[in-house]
């Protein structure tokens, strides 16, 4: 009987995080070890179909470096990061296309399908989704890497009216009709701020933004966040991540979570508990 009861106190803790979020959008951006262990790509699933049939909008986005990387290895293509950007040729960005827009995203969608749910592919090209420029780091030229500078949500937004979780590759157009490869967790947030979405999850292989002991930081406001990255101790890996949240509240995000990809169901624990699994980032 306490098992039940337990179970039941666990319903009575999600009932007011279902009650603020339904019929809210929560961007989640998908990748990681949570994209190729089978266990935790089920409990994914299971996540998003939830959200859904409880009246939340799940909006993913998701990468596919280790899915490109390995089809350059194949094809005897050698890759050049620059700040952990793939430089990417013309050539690359063929294998890009085909694998984000090929294999990885309607993998994915197979993925919530199987799940229970509905899904439908898009790329940020389906209707001019994502506009970009060719994005430039430290006077590199990265080739056909793509900075966001504008979102049109209206694809989105006509795939979840219907029913349907949009899933999303991280490609975009510029100008001219040329297509880029755009880092994933970017796409994330500027998709995130142009849907005015209640939160954007970004699925990580750490457990979040940790201090300078080392120690997990539950939550931080926006401005301690941009203070833990000017003096050191956000770094490396997680400054990007960070930054794409932050740069998310600034567009009208509600909430941003970097959070514990690694753990079964962590998309569930994060939203629909009071301790959740890795970092809440508020305004």
């Amino acid at each position: 009987m306490q098992s039940l009861i337990d179970k039941a106190a666990v319903l009575v803790e999600a009932l007011p995080y279902i009650r603020r979020f339904r019929d809210k959008t929560i961007v989640i951006k998908y990748g990681g070890h949570a994209m190729e262990d089978d266990e935790l790509r089920a409990s994914f699933a299971v996540d998003v179909v939830l959200l859904k049939y409880i009246g939340v909008r799940p909006v993913v986005v998701h990468g596919g470096g280790p899915q490109i990387q390995a089809t350059l290895d194949r094809l005897g293509k050698d890759s050049t990061f620059v700040n952990g950007l793939r430089v990417t040729d013309d050539e690359t960005m063929e294998v890009v296309e085909m694998v984000l827009g090929g294999k990885v995203n309607p993998d994915i969608v197979q993925l919530v399908q199987r799940g229970g749910g509905q899904a439908l592919g898009l790329t940020g090209k389906d209707g001019g989704m994502l506009r970009v420029r060719r994005k430039q780091v430290d006077g590199h030229d990265l080739g056909r890497v793509g900075e966001v500078l504008d979102v049109d949500p209206a694809p989105v937004l006509a795939v979840a009216d219907e029913g349907f979780v949009p899933v999303i590759a991280p490609v975009g157009l510029d100008d001219e009709g040329l297509s880029y490869n755009i880092n994933a967790d970017e796409a994330a947030g500027a998709i995130a701020g142009a849907l005015g979405a209640a939160k954007l999850i970004m699925l990580t292989d750490v457990e979040g933004v940790k201090d300078s002991s080392g120690q997990l930081i539950a939550q931080l406001a926006r401005d301690e966040a941009r203070k833990l990255v000017a003096e050191g101790t956000i770094r490396e890996g997680m400054i990007p991540k960070v930054e794409c949240c932050l740069a998310a509240l600034g567009h009208g995000v509600e909430r941003a979570h970097v959070i514990d990809g690694r753990i079964r169901h962590a998309i569930l624990l994060e939203i629909f508990t009071d301790g959740g699994v890795g970092t809440l980032i508020t305004r």
